[in-house]
């Protein structure tokens, strides 16, 4: 039997202010671990944060106090107007059609966490899903994939394949590329608009807390190319 979803999880944006989280979801790190040819290939879950009914996160990316909110944005001008596009995410995506499984992909909602890219890259196996090993890798490469950018579906019953999540929210580290990565929202948790909208729930969604993404309030990989970090 499966853990009762925790009642009202949910976050709410607030303008130009932090993410209110609430619904005592569970907070922790998860950190990209790589190989020896610095490749993404799994997850190492991290510190557990104590648990809260409620709580703020940055969004500024200027808390002394990271990951919660310590009132900076207000200070710094921050500036967190949502300028994502709102449409459903199958009404955003690229479909890639192979022999035993698709694939969806939604570029613009990329987190730069390189799941993507071993053994030859998941817009190739696509093509090679009737193979069993490159089958194997495609779902569990496109099942990593924290943002849900990339989504595998098997083409005989038209179900996508989700890894299972339980609603929670992870912090990324990603010491590959020296620094900080986006708030990680899973399982299913509602993300409510400054204005009330509320966003398509999905099983993986990645959110800015560098406040520097083009694609507010998802993150877009800037935290990689400014090297954001949250003990600073």
């Amino acid at each position: 039997m499966n853990p009762q979803k925790p009642v009202g999880a949910k976050v709410k944006i607030s303008k130009n202010g932090p993410y209110l989280v609430s619904g005592s979801l569970p907070l922790h790190k998860e950190t990209i671990g790589t190989n020896e040819a610095e490749e993404s290939v799994k997850w190492q879950k991290g510190q557990h944060y104590p648990a809260q009914e409620q709580y703020a996160l940055c969004r500024c990316g200027h808390s002394a106090n990271k990951p919660y909110c310590d009132g900076t944005h207000a200070k710094v001008g921050f500036d967190g107007s949502e300028t994502a596009s709102r449409k459903p995410y199958l009404e955003q995506a690229q479909v890639i059609r192979g022999p035993a499984m698709s694939l969806t992909d939604v570029e613009g909602l990329c987190a730069f966490a390189r799941f993507c890219d071993p053994r030859g890259k998941v817009w190739n196996l696509v093509n090679e899903t009737d193979n069993p090993t490159a089958s194997k890798h495609f779902v569990s490469q496109t099942c990593d994939c924290p943002s849900g950018r990339l989504v595998a579906w098997d083409n005989e019953t038209g179900k996508a394949i989700e890894p299972a999540f339980e609603p929670s929210i992870a912090l990324i580290e990603d010491p590959a590329q020296h620094c900080s990565g986006p708030i990680w929202l899973r399982g299913g948790v509602q993300l409510v608009g400054a204005d009330g909208f509320e966003y398509e729930v999905r099983n993986r969604v990645t959110l800015c807390r560098c406040g520097e993404s083009q694609n507010k309030p998802f993150c877009d990989g800037t935290h990689a190319s400014m090297g954001f970090s949250d003990s600073e």
